[in-house]
């Protein structure tokens, strides 16, 4: 069912009006990253924002995050969220552009930015245009804090009340693998559950010269570090469903002694959601399989984090229509089921709805593809006023079609 074009006109030109401000808005987030939980200076510059408009932002307990509905003809009628995180990683920009962070140790690396800036600029739109839209119910803007700590601010948006009465939720993130112009959409499963674990490791320390006397506790950690998947894997009889891959390591200080402790930081992560429920049960027979004999003592902390994000198909067909009518008719791309975790994924445990990969390549600059996380991210800033048409447009298709 395509946008109707009066609709799809009237959306086109208030963004089109609005871009340098949603630059403008994106550099000065990127400028200014916090990190997970510290977001008090992102929370007061939104609800300033959307105090502006004329709106009633609320904050949410936890002293970050920010809700906001935007009412439409009468304002009542159903409740269609559209969803942004505000947190920055912990890490360093290595770009060199003005609105390189100015946060020491924080990086807006994963298009956080633009996720906001997106759904900021998707209340300015309904906002300027809803006494033209004929349309009825609530656009909420919900701008979650703590997305990339475990399980993620969902929760607290959740277990305050906000997804009561919700009908559908949708959201964007930006792929700079995919060029700006172009959505990535998939039904299902589009993302992997992923847990945080901690392996601490104990011997009675030594010296180097004589590691037959004791634990030689480095090699015991190399060795859970190494071959921890494959444990998983002939554990659970399932190769290639679970990935554990650990990103910090630590033990010892001088190079002639042979440390009393160690500990491994890492995520185990899974596409498959039955699998999900098994991990915290692999990883402890795993590690006893693999420091058996070893005269090491060990104890895991597993902190479950977030289930794979699950797309509604009635959700993603929603989207596409509104894709290929408002961007055009090879717009929409497939894309694959991805390892990384989203907390976007607890909305969906409570709703239908749909996330998309909104492409940010610039596929002229010659650049190349960079990952997410990568500490020179940045992206074509064409994509915040598509990312912001198409969930505008989105959030109007979805409270007609309710």
């Amino acid at each position: 069912m395509p946008v109707p074009p009066d609709l799809l006109a009237l959306v086109r030109a208030q963004v089109e009006a609005d871009e340098p401000l949603l630059v403008e808005m994106r550099r000065d987030l990127h400028a200014h990253p916090e990190l997970s939980g510290q977001e008090t200076g992102t929370t007061r510059w939104l609800v300033q924002h959307l105090r502006d408009l004329g709106l009633e932002p609320r904050e949410l307990a936890v002293g970050t995050g920010v809700v906001c509905d935007v009412p439409l003809g009468h304002g009542t009628g159903p409740v269609v969220a559209v969803r942004a995180d505000i947190d920055a990683l912990a890490m360093t920009d290595d770009k060199d552009v003005g609105y390189r962070s100015q946060n020491a140790g924080a990086a807006h690396a994963c298009g956080h930015d633009v996720h906001t800036t997106v759904v900021l600029g998707v209340g300015r739109t309904l906002v300027r245009l809803r006494e033209q839209l004929g349309v009825q119910g609530v656009v909420r803007l919900v701008f979650e804090p703590a997305e990339e700590s475990v399980p993620g601010g969902a929760v607290e948006v959740i277990s305050e009340g906000w997804f009561d009465g919700v009908a559908s939720v949708f959201g964007v993130h930006c792929d700079p693998k995919v060029d700006v112009g172009r959505i990535g959409l998939r039904a299902g499963p589009m993302s992997s559950a992923s847990d945080m674990v901690s392996v601490t490791v104990t011997g009675p320390g030594g010296h180097t010269s004589r590691p037959e006397l004791t634990v030689d506790l480095v090699s015991v950690l190399g060795r859970v570090a190494s071959g921890l998947q494959g444990e998983i894997d002939r554990i659970s009889g399932q190769p290639g469903a679970v990935r554990a891959v650990f990103g910090a390591i630590h033990s010892g200080d001088a190079a002639n002694v042979i440390p009393a402790h160690g500990v491994l930081r890492g995520t185990v992560r899974t596409p498959d959601r039955d699998v999900w429920r098994h991990l915290p049960a692999y990883v402890e027979k795993a590690l006893a399989a693999l420091l058996d004999g070893t005269g090491a003592t060990w104890e895991v902390a597993h902190r479950r984090g977030v289930p794979p994000v699950v797309n509604d198909a009635a959700a993603i067909d929603l989207v596409a229509d509104v894709v290929r009518t408002a961007i055009g008719p090879d717009a929409v791309v497939e894309t694959p089921q991805s390892w990384g975790g989203d907390s976007f994924a607890w909305y969906l445990e409570q709703v239908p709805g749909a996330y998309a990969r909104l492409g940010t390549h610039d596929p002229s600059s010659g650049a190349e593809r960079l990952d997410l996380h990568a500490s020179t991210f940045d992206v074509d800033e064409r994509c915040l006023a598509l990312g912001t048409t198409l969930l505008a447009l989105t959030a109007l298709e979805a409270l007609a079609r309710s």
